[in-house]
Order: structure tokens, then C-alpha cells, then sequence
């Protein structure tokens, strides 16, 4: 059985503390590989490299570190099938999605950051008429000027495992920033293939750094180091709120993107049929990597008109997926990633059911029997439908985070907006209707960092990522991103 190891300075180390937890492939129930259990003393030493190449790197030319990580894309499209087997043993999704997203989404943020470090601009503000304290408005003007804050502390979730920590590592990197990454436990796998590749891509050593262990280990010991000026988590809300407490007091930048319970809002002159309609739509925004994304419709809101119809569809699509090994290619729908979520996500069905819901399909782990022998131990729950739930209710307010979507009718505009705001998150929003006017003012009321119309999971990177409320503070993607992992600096001349 392969242990793995951290990446520290360029190379391969244990972890200080001798120590290694199991990491169990969802399918099987079986450990497929040792995954460290590191500690302060393996933070302090990724730290200290991080530190020691800061200062070079961050002076290299913005053209250099884009050669770089544009030949680090290359390495991963070359890789694409190793790496999503990797993910999909780890994770438990369908290989089929790991290989037609999350994969080519890692190569696709080197790039995209590549192209964005090499177009940045300063900002100029001419000064006549302003005056000040210091007298003398003429020949007066400011510039701004961006430099990258140091060694940056990432740490990233365990359902999108190399997608979600690329989005981070990019723009820090880009920047010129160096980092300690801090994978998920739970799925360490390609992360851990993502050192070589580091290597190979030519990044100097220390400007990237993998420290694997658990939160209350390796991850508390990030995010308190005091040489780590920035810290941008994705994950629980729960765990952000522990962050922001801790973290704060030290006066430490952060990004936290959390927790979401999404509405999917239905009108009754929606598109409801064909592959790109609200239906089918809905399926995927409830079901895609067995509801384990935090951008998942996970509560559909329909206009009364068209319930019973949204339902009906929505019942045959879920019943539909194929589940089976996630190695299969023609499989759509795999296991949960870890038995502790298995139990949460059914704990949830039993309280719908105490609350009197109807469950109209799913609600059941899946018969081994029903699946190949190989993953007869796997952790697999079925795709479920409810409805009939007060919306005040846990199930309607708490994420979930797996397949589950509940289904609430509305009748007039005002009351499909009420209950879209009625959770403490704001991650997403999805919003069908044919009408503009109405399109436009449920957008701007609902509230949420992210809303789609007529569409789901489109995702545009130069555009701002995150949410309100409990879903987060701050923003990813694009120049966003580039401003949080750089400190702004005015700069007023008199000439």
C-alpha cells in the first residue's frame, strides 16, 4: 500500500510526526493509500521554505512565472487520465466527470492566470483640483502599485479536490506569491501527484508547498502561523466561522468561501423540456458528483402551475442515472466520499420523514446487490426526491450536501423571492423564466454572490466568485482574485 508524502522545498518528505491516516476509496470501503498526519512541525517547515523563495520569485518576471505555469498546464493535460483515475478512486465520482471537468478545469486555471499576471495594469489618478493637507494641487498625480503579500496559506475541500486547489494555487502563485497548500485528508490523492508535476513544470522549490494531514492538525497550524498573511479556505461554514475567529485577531487577509443552500426558481413560462431546459437542468443541478458541490440546486422552487409537472420530470430523470462503479465509464452516479458524510446525508432523509415528507424516489442507501462486486462495501446512496417539508424546516435551511433536493411551490413572484432569501446562505442562484422584466428583478432581489438564468454552472472565470451571508467573505476568480493575493500601494508624487 502506497504512503504518501508532503511536498516541501521541491521534494518528497514525511511527516515530522512519524504519523499516517487511512484514506479509503469510497467505492470499496477499502484503504487504497497512507495519507500523512502532519502536524506544526511540518507547517513550520513548508513555511519556512515558502519564505525562503519568496523574495526570488516574487521578482521574476511576470512573462517567466507565465511560461511556467502555462508548461504546468501542459504537464497536467498530458496527465489527464492518471490524474482523473486518481480523483475518481479518491472521490468516488463517475471518471467520466472527473475527466471532462474537474481535470481539465486544473490546466484551464494555470492558463487562465498565466494570461492574467502578464496583463495586469496600474491604476492613475491626475490630481489637479484636489489639493490637500500638504498643499498645492498642480503637477500633483498617484499611481497604485500591487505587490505580492508573501507566503499565502490555502486550504481546500475534498469534493472538487485538484480543481478547487489549482483555482487557489494560480493567482497566488501568479501574483508572486508563494504558498503552503493544505489538501483534504479525506481525498490527498492529487495533490500529492501534483508535486511532481511542480518539479517538472520547472516551479523553483518552495514557491509551492503540500502539507496533507487533518484540519484540527496541519490546518489550525496554517491558518495561526504568523508568517502566513493571507488565508483562502473553501469548505464549511462552520469551519470558516472557526477561521475567521481565530485568524482575525492576527489581522490576516482572508477569502472563505462556505456553505450554500441553493434555490433553483422555476416560473410557470419556463423552458421545462429538452437536455438545456429547466427539468433537465434541475436533474443535473441536484444530482452532478452525487450533489456533493456547493453550487448545487438543492431547493427547487416551482410556480404552482407547472409543480406537479417540474416533479413528475424531475422523479423520472433522478431514477434514471445510472449508479455504479465510478471507474465505469458509463456510470453517472458514484459513491459518497466518506462514511461520515453517508451518515449525515441520511440523517437528513430520516428527519424528512419524522417531518412527514414525501419521499418520492431515492431515500435508501443503495442495495449492494444492485452494484458490481467490487464496490458491494461502497458507500452509494440513492438519488432523492421530497417534497411536502415546512420551508422553515432543517432539511430547508441546513446544507445537506449531498442527493437530496426538496421542492417547495410558490405562487406569486414576491413569494418564490422570500423563499430564495429565507436560508442564512447566499452562494448561487439559478432563475427559468422567458421573461426578461421578471428575470431582471428576481436577480437583483435574490440574494446571492452568483445567479444564473436559464442555465446552471456556467461558469465564466474573469467574473467574481462567492457568496453572502454564511456562504463567505470575499471573492474568487479573475482580477478578484489577483487583488486579494496582492497588497495595493498609492503612491502620490508632486512634481
Amino acid at each position: 500500500m502506497e504512503s504518501l508524502s508532503n511536498f516541501i522545498g521541491g521534494q518528497s518528505v514525511p511527516p515530522r510526526t512519524g504519523a499516517y491516516l487511512d484514506n479509503i476509496e469510497p467505492a470499496t470501503g477499502r484503504t487504497s493509500s497512507r495519507v500523512p498526519d502532519s502536524g506544526p512541525d511540518d507547517i513550520n517547515n513548508a513555511v519556512a521554505a515558502a519564505r525562503a523563495a519568496f523574495a526570488s520569485w516574487a521578482g521574476t518576471a511576470a512573462a517567466e512565472r507565465a511560461r511556467i505555469m502555462h508548461r504546468l498546464a501542459d504537464l497536467i493535460e498530458r496527465d489527464l487520465d492518471r490524474l482523473a483515475r486518481a480523483e475518481s478512486i479518491d472521490t468516488g465520482k463517475p471518471i467520466a466527470l472527473a475527466r471532462s471537468v474537474d481535470i481539465p478545469r486544473c490546466a484551464t486555471n494555470f492558463r487562465f492566470f498565466a494570461a492574467a499576471c502578464t496583463q495586469s495594469a496600474s491604476e492613475f489618478h491626475d490630481a489637479e483640483g484636489w489639493g490637500g493637507v500638504g498643499g498645492g494641487a498642480g503637477g500633483v498625480f498617484s499611481y497604485t502599485l500591487r505587490r505580492p503579500r508573501g507566503v499565502a496559506g490555502l486550504i481546500s475541500p475534498w469534493n472538487l479536490p485538484l480543481y478547487l486547489l489549482t483555482w487557489k494555487i494560480a493567482p497566488a502563485i501568479a501574483s508572486g506569491n508563494t504558498c503552503v497548500c493544505k489538501p483534504s485528508e479525506v481525498t490527498p490523492m492529487t495533490a500529492y501527484l501534483l508535486g511532481d508535476l511542480l518539479n517538472e513544470a520547472g516551479v523553483p522549490a518552495g514557491v509551492v508547498n503540500i502539507v496533507h494531514g487533518s484540519g484540527p492538525g496541519a490546518g489550525a497550524s496554517l491558518v495561526m502561523h504568523d508568517d502566513m498573511p493571507a488565508i483562502s479556505f473553501t469548505g464549511s461554514t462552520a469551519v470558516g466561522k472557526w477561521i475567521a475567529e481565530h485568524a482575525g485577531p492576527k489581522f490576516k487577509r482572508l477569502s472563505l468561501e462556505l456553505g450554500g443552500k441553493n434555490p433553483f426558481i422555476i416560473f410557470d413560462d419556463a423552458e421545462l423540456n429538452g437536455e438545456q431546459g429547466a427539468i433537465a437542468t434541475a436533474a443535473r443541478a441536484a444530482f452532478t458528483n452525487q450533489g456533493q458541490i456547493c453550487l448545487c440546486g438543492s431547493r427547487l422552487l416551482v410556480q404552482r402551475g407547472v409543480f406537479e409537472r417540474v416533479l413528475t420530470g424531475l422523479i423520472e430523470r433522478a431514477k434514471s442515472l445510472k449508479i455504479g462503479d465510478p471507474l465505469d465509464e458509463a456510470t453517472q452516479f458514484g459513491a459518497l466520499t466518506s462514511a461520515p458524510h453517508l451518515d449525515k446525508v441520511a440523517s437528513y432523509i430520516d428527519k424528512a420523514r419524522t417531518m412527514r415528507g414525501t419521499i418520492h424516489c431515492g431515500g435508501e442507501r443503495v442495495d449492494p446487490a444492485a452494484l458490481p462486486e467490487r464496490c458491494r462495501g461502497g458507500l452509494f446512496h440513492q438519488p432523492t426526491v421530497i417534497s411536502g417539508l415546512d420551508p422553515a424546516c432543517p432539511v430547508e435551511q441546513e446544507e445537506i450536501f449531498g442527493p437530496v433536493v426538496t421542492l417547495q411551490p410558490f405562487d406569486t413572484d414576491e413569494q418564490a423571492i422570500a423563499l430564495a432569501n429565507s436560508t442564512p446562505y447566499g452562494l448561487a442562484a439559478s432563475i427559468w423564466t422567458r421573461d426578461a422584466s421578471r428575470l431582471h428583478r428576481t436577480a437583483a432581489a435574490v440574494n446571492a454572490g452568483v445567479v444564473w438564468a436559464n442555465c446552471w454552472m456556467v461558469r465564466d472565470l474573469r467574473t467574481p466568485f462567492g457568496g453572502m451571508k454564511q456562504s463567505g467573505v470575499g471573492r474568487e476568480g479573475g482580477q478578484e482574485a489577483m487583488r486579494f493575493f496582492t497588497e495595493p500601494k498609492a503612491i502620490t508624487i508632486r512634481i
